[in-house]
């Protein structure tokens, strides 16, 4: 591996473990509020009428359009859990290209560098096979 794949894993792991971290630390708090929107968005992204895959690309896209890394690296890492592959993730950073405008960008280079990086991970990880 790689210097660079070696920094993009530690991205997705710094990431990750932040994320993590953060989520517990704001739900030891006892704010009812906080608990309930958290309870809400994890609510949302069950599957319902449509399914898990299709919710979650949904949330890649408006990400996009609201220019929010930390929601984009989510959703592309939450995406690919849910089995969504490449060309799939592609055509989603295109609606939300053309939905958001050029300004957008910036947050496609790096989405499409996250799921460089996820894949990579997954590539090298034990027992690993694609989801593509």
């Amino acid at each position: 591996m790689s210097a660079a794949d070696d920094a993009g894993q530690d991205r997705v792991k710094a990431f990750t473990e932040f994320r993590q971290r953060m989520n517990k630390r704001i739900l030891d708090e006892p704010n009812q509020v906080v608990r309930r929107f958290f309870a809400l968005d994890t609510q949302t992204y069950q599957a319902g009428a449509l399914d898990v895959k299709t919710k979650e690309l949904l949330g890649l896209v408006a990400s996009m359009v609201l220019r929010c890394d930390d929601c984009i690296s989510y959703h592309v890492a939450q995406c690919r859990e849910a089995g969504v592959n490449r060309d799939e993730m592609f055509e989603a950073f295109s609606v939300g290209l053309v939905v958001g405008g050029s300004i957008v960008i910036p947050h496609l280079r790096r989405a499409v560098d996250f799921l460089d990086q996820l894949e990579q991970g997954e590539a090298d990880a034990p027992g690993a096979h694609a989801h593509d």
